[in-house]
């Protein structure tokens, strides 16, 4: 299992570790996060990212600024309003996953209903260990739903099969196990042998950086590919299946992920490749009805204009950095939900 991020310490000393995803994979570098601010910092900078990461992460947050509020023995209102400024600077980290808004949610909705009516510092300490609770839950949760997408996803891998993936699926965007990528873990221990070939995924490298860093870890064969090749390769080397994950899935069935996941999508189509989007239910929002109504974050113009401090193009030249787009259910051959694999029409998943 990855070390993506845990909880450490005493109510005291209690901390938020997470393994700094900026400096892999030249380094393996953890920070302990004890305060708000830079949680949201390490949020927006991708220090932590994929959208159950950043989930557990939200919630582990709440949880946080509980014990925080609690430990300075404030007074009622002042707790309950620390806690509530720590949600909402949470979930204005990163818009377009919901699962950040989620796990934030939840765990304010458990605070609030462990505190109830009463007053003082029993009923505060009794709602920040329920926080913490929850949190630890949302973790547990992300592992249990993990395994069961493995699982379910394998069946879909042949023997010796080729899968296309993009951007970063594995532990290091869950709790420990991932989304698309544990379908390739669990191909593996079945003894399929898999070969993944991995987009770089511009402009921050996740799947060169991170994908090819788990896999080889695994010890599953990996192909590094330019995110302009995957097309190339359909028609020419042949795969299987493409299999990615998911920031939102809207309730028609679109889904939002990383930018170049819709251009995927269409080659894969135009192939007759299945396209398979790998997520837990937590990332299904079926309040929002289409993709056309996810909000789209708009990343710094130096993602694109440079890399790690060197140039990548004249620093005056405009740059357009959608973090995501959205892929149209149609061209989704199937969702893949620690439920089971669900097929089209996407109605069956929603009801």
């Amino acid at each position: 299992m990855t070390p993506t991020i845990a909880w450490v310490g005493d109510a005291e000393t209690a901390a938020i570790r997470i393994l700094d995803q900026t400096r892999l994979p030249e380094e393996e570098v953890y920070l302990e996060l004890r305060e708000i601010p830079p949680l949201c910092e390490a949020i927006a900078s991708l220090r932590i990212r994929g959208a159950p990461a950043i989930g557990i992460a939200g919630a582990y947050g709440v949880a946080l600024a509980a014990q925080r509020a609690v430990g300075s023995e404030a007074g009622d209102e002042q707790i309950r309003a620390a806690v509530a400024r720590a949600a909402e600077q949470l979930r204005a980290a990163r818009p377009t996953a919901v699962n950040l808004a989620w796990g934030v949610d939840r765990i304010v909705e458990r605070f609030a209903a462990a505190w109830g009516s009463e007053r003082g510092v029993t009923a505060a300490r009794r709602a920040a260990a329920a926080a913490l609770a929850g949190a630890r839950a949302v973790h547990e949760e992300d592992l249990a739903m993990s395994r069961a997408m493995g699982a379910a996803g394998a069946r879909l891998v042949p023997e010796g099969g080729r899968i296309i993936t993009h951007c970063n699926t594995g532990g290091l965007a869950t709790g420990g196990l991932g989304t698309a990528l544990a379908v390739a873990f669990r191909a593996q221990e079945e003894g399929k042998a898999p070969r993944v070939f991995v987009d770089e995924t511009r402009p921050l490298l996740q799947g060169a950086r991170l994908t090819t860093w788990e896999l080889l870890r695994a010890g599953i064969a990996a192909t590094l590919i330019v995110d302009g090749a995957a097309a190339w390769r359909m028609a020419t080397g042949g795969a299987d299946l493409v299999l990615v994950g998911a920031d939102r899935v809207a309730a028609n069935g679109d889904a939002a992920n990383k930018i170049g996941t819709y251009a995927l999508a269409i080659v894969a189509a135009r192939h007759g490749v299945p396209f398979y989007v790998v997520a837990p239910s937590s990332t299904f929002d079926l309040e929002c009805p289409r993709g056309s109504e996810i909000v789209i974050e708009a990343r710094p113009a130096e993602e694109v204009r440079s890399f790690r401090g060197r140039a990548a193009a004249p620093p005056e030249v405009e740059v357009w950095n959608p973090a995501f787009d959205v892929t149209p259910a149609e061209l989704i051959a199937g969702w893949v939900t620690e439920g089971g694999v669900r097929r089209p029409p996407f109605s069956e998943l929603a009801g």
